[in-house]
């Protein structure tokens, strides 16, 4: 069973480095894991240092923190395609300050970092998969500090259907208003101003 999960994330890695060869495929594969996680169960618990990053094969994860009043604030959502990792604490073997948390039953492929490092001292072409996952990583978060910079609410829920129209319907409202920054009423305007538009 976890073969298939891990052959199917080495086609992803081999889209974005096309020119992988077998071998180095085969070593790199070698390191990784598969976990099979429940609905509410955590991925990455905060104040802990993770080892490993995690490639979503399948379901939804929401990533938060719990400010000084005990709310849980929403900072991102990790689904198909997608991976889970605070990354700048990743890097620097620092412990996350965010808990992941699945939202529904979810497959995830475990890449550790130490043999993140092994393959590409190995396989220098690899690196070119690692630069293009941290780019991402970097280019999302950029565009969300964007949004709440130099948008407000009802742009950010456009910008937040129109990048993710699945994740309405698999997302409970509350996570959906604490990660746009907004209240439930104000939520609840905006999608009835946008009904009104449209009739």
């Amino acid at each position: 069973m976890e073969e298939i999960f891990i052959k199917s994330y080495l086609q992803t890695v081999k889209i974005i480095c096309p020119k992988l060869e077998d071998e180095t495929l085969q070593f790199f594969a070698e390191g990784l894991t598969v976990s099979f996680l429940t609905a509410k169960q955590f991925y990455i618990q905060a104040n802990v240092v993770q080892k490993e990053i995690g490639y979503v094969s399948s379901g939804l994860i929401r990533a938060f923190y719990i400010d000084d009043n005990g709310n849980e604030k929403t900072v991102n959502f990790i689904s198909e395609g997608q991976y889970a990792s605070h990354y700048t604490h990743f890097e620097n073997r620092n412990p996350s300050k965010f808990y992941f948390q699945c939202l529904e039953p979810t497959t995830i492929v475990n890449i550790p970092l130490q043999h993140i490092q092994i393959s590409t001292d190995k396989f220098p072409y690899l690196e070119r998969y690692v630069r293009k996952v941290v780019e991402d990583a970097h280019s999302n978060l950029l565009s969300r500090i964007e949004g709440f910079l130099f948008g407000n609410a009802e742009s950010r829920y456009l910008e937040f259907i129109e990048r993710h129209p699945d994740w309405y319907n698999r997302i409970p409202l509350t996570h959906i208003c604490s990660y746009l920054g907004i209240e439930r009423q104000t939520l609840s305007r905006i999608r009835n101003k946008l009904l009104r538009n449209n009739l």
